[in-house]
């Protein structure tokens, strides 16, 4: 499976599984970086964030079709707040 298969599917398996608001999916290689923002992380601690946004995630991750996944995920005022000061 090529590289930008393998990101479509993972963008695929994430918002079909969560409501986000923005989501960015990169590869590196086989390391691929995940940066999720919504408001349904407001309640959530960072390890139930990460578990929530890599469970759809799971037999891709299995299967050995993403080796190394890296996550940020963001509520709405914090995406605005990073992006200001990492722009």
């Amino acid at each position: 499976m090529e590289t930008n298969e393998v990101e479509a599917l993972v963008r695929q398996l994430i918002s079909n599984a969560l409501e986000l608001d923005e989501l960015k999916v990169s590869f590196d290689g086989s390391q691929c970086s995940i940066v999720a923002v919504s408001d349904i992380f407001d309640s959530l601690s960072r390890v139930k964030r990460q578990q929530a946004v890599l469970a759809p995630l799971a037999d891709i991750i299995q299967e050995g079709k993403v080796h190394a996944v890296s996550v940020k995920t963001f509520n709405n005022q914090q995406w605005q707040r990073d992006k200001l000061f990492n722009s």
